[in-house]
């Protein structure tokens, strides 16, 4: 399984990008991009957004999921009809496209305040109850992603990727690939972790290494609740 470092490299060498061109695209130090290149230190997961829009990645592959490095943006989508158009119909999209800008303009965005509801916490570290009782509607200010429930992490054990006190977001699943943060139910207390799968076995990983894994075997009871979505 890559680290952050090695798909970061990877990310980059791809889209032909230097470490100075990333510091101007994405408004982070060069000094900081130099440090997760070596893998001394891995980015939190807002700037893990602002990298993988700057390179058009999938930000859970950024961090080491196995999962697309892309996924096919729609300008993209539309730059490969549009190939496929003969001159004629080209030009009608072009004039369909100015109009679509010309109107977007002369819209004026509000502000607005995302709401989400989170449904208790999980623990990054010792272990939380994750309950069903009513969720708590809270005020959001980032990018909320498409999510089936959202919840709250509890401790330290996933920084860098997640703080204490961090909402995060989860999509329902039963089934995880080696790399993905999930969701976990185990031994009767929910947990935020790494699950990884390899030839020592299956775990539950801690991204600080202060914390141990959390074996899974037949000695421990584990299902999943979901995976956590970027």
């Amino acid at each position: 399984m890559d680290s952050f470092n090695l798909r970061l490299k990877e990310a980059m060498e791809y889209k032909k990008v230097k470490s100075a061109e990333l510091s101007k695209l994405t408004g982070i130090g060069k000094s900081s991009i130099s440090q997760w290149l070596s893998g001394q230190y891995s980015a939190k997961q807002d700037k893990i957004f602002i990298i993988a829009k700057a390179l058009n990645v999938n930000p859970s592959w950024l961090i080491g999921a196995d999962v697309p490095m892309t996924n096919e943006s729609t300008p993209e989508k539309i730059f490969n009809i549009a190939n496929q158009l003969d001159d004629g119909h080209q030009k009608k999209l072009y004039y369909f496209a100015n109009e679509q800008l010309d109107e977007q303009n002369k819209v004026v965005q509000l502000p607005t305040t995302n709401t989400v509801e989170v449904y208790g916490a999980v623990s990054a570290g010792t272990g939380e109850y994750l309950t069903d009782n009513q969720p708590e509607e809270v005020d959001y200010s980032g990018t909320v992603p498409e999510h089936d429930f959202a919840v709250t992490v509890n401790g330290d054990s996933m920084t860098p990727l997640f703080d204490d006190k961090q909402i995060i977001f989860v999509k329902k699943a039963q089934e995880a690939r080696s790399g993905q943060i999930v969701i976990a139910d185990y031994d009767g207390q929910a947990y935020v972790k790494k699950f990884v799968h390899d030839n020592n076995g299956c775990r539950l990983v801690s991204l600080n290494k202060k914390y141990h894994d959390l074996p899974i075997n037949e000695e421990h009871e584990m299902s999943l609740f979901g995976i956590v979505v970027l």
